[in-house]
């Protein structure tokens, strides 16, 4: 018998699903959330991802941390449209390894995260599984009518800017697997970071406000730009020695030989969890007041052009890479 072509993530979107979503709610599933009408002078805003055992966590990770994971990139996602949550659907897959003390646990990490971002659970579903234990929870926010920031938008001119540091996403999966010879309390953050990312709420105000495009970095934030890039129809330029990095990544950077291969595996491993958008020059200002505002770091690492794709430099040298993110099957 043959073997069969599996198609990967993007491409069984666009030839299976994409022509089953609403035309007009359902944005051909090409952006990271569906929009609905609902209340008056609102849409209700919908994104949902799931999470698997053994890929996107380890199966000796603490469930609370497993749940509060889940809830995260979701949020993420909200947030980089500039919504406002309110509640979530989820389904819960348990293995065998998931008994009733492991299950409490899960819940304590969703009734923590519900309090801090102000969430309710609106319903949802259990079932066991012979394994492996998987999540899947579907977001719901609020945006002003038709404010609601996509991935298409950016225009030639536009800056391209980042919030937070780049790469800890990468490195907290290399943290939690001891891989990594920097210091212990490094290590600590960065664990921390892949187990319990911190989505950038704070941020969906300004970015609903001033962003012309907008893409959380879940994917790798080369393979995310390069979203935004396809879906406006322009090119976007980056300079990597401009994209931030925190204290734990410039510790591990700073201890790399190949400066360029270091950054290409932060640029392009994903989990970070960060916002990247587009907003034209004169809102720079005001953006960076409003991060100042927040405490939250705000980078701008290129600019929009009338190109096509991403095209990223180093020392003044185009970067090719052989795999710009991670993606699904």
């Amino acid at each position: 018998m043959p073997a069969v072509d599996v198609a990967g993530e993007f491409e069984t979107i666009r030839r299976l699903f994409a022509p089953l979503a609403h035309p007009e709610w359902g944005r051909g599933l090409a952006d990271d959330v569906a929009v609905v009408p609902s209340r008056a002078g609102f849409d209700l805003v919908l994104t949902k991802d799931a999470i698997v055992e053994g890929v996107h966590f380890l199966p000796t990770d603490p469930l609370d941390t497993v749940a509060r994971k889940l809830m995260r990139v979701n949020l993420s996602d909200l947030a980089a449209k500039g919504a406002e949550p309110f509640g979530y659907l989820l389904a819960c897959h348990w293995s065998p390894r998931c008994g009733w003390p492991e299950r409490m646990t899960f819940v304590d990490g969703l009734r923590a995260d519900q309090k801090a971002f102000g969430v309710a659970l609106l319903g949802g579903d259990t079932v066991a599984t012979p394994g492996p234990a998987s999540f899947s929870m579907t977001l719901l926010g609020w945006t002003p009518k038709g404010r609601t920031v996509g991935r298409a938008g950016a225009r030639a001119g536009d800056l391209v800017f980042v919030t937070g540091a780049i790469g800890d996403g990468w490195l907290g999966l290399e943290a939690v697997q001891g891989k990594l010879s920097i210091d212990a309390e490094r290590v600590v953050a960065l664990s921390d970071h892949y187990r319990s990312p911190m989505p950038r709420v704070e941020f969906a105000v300004p970015v609903r406000e001033m962003a012309t495009a907008s893409i959380d970095v879940s994917d790798g934030l080369i393979a995310d730009l390069g979203h935004m890039a396809e879906a406006g129809r322009v090119g976007i330029e980056i300079e990597l020695e401009s994209v931030p990095l925190s204290a734990a990544g410039q510790a591990w950077f700073d201890g790399r030989v190949d400066g360029q291969a270091a950054l290409e595996k932060l640029v392009t491993g994903g989990d970070d969890y960060e916002i990247a958008f587009t907003a034209s020059p004169r809102d720079e200002a005001a953006l960076r007041r409003e991060a100042e505002r927040r405490h939250l770091r705000l980078t701008r690492i290129g600019r929009v052009t009338a190109g096509q794709g991403v095209v990223a430099r180093f020392g003044g040298q185009t970067v090719t890479f052989d795999r710009p993110g991670f993606t699904h099957g």
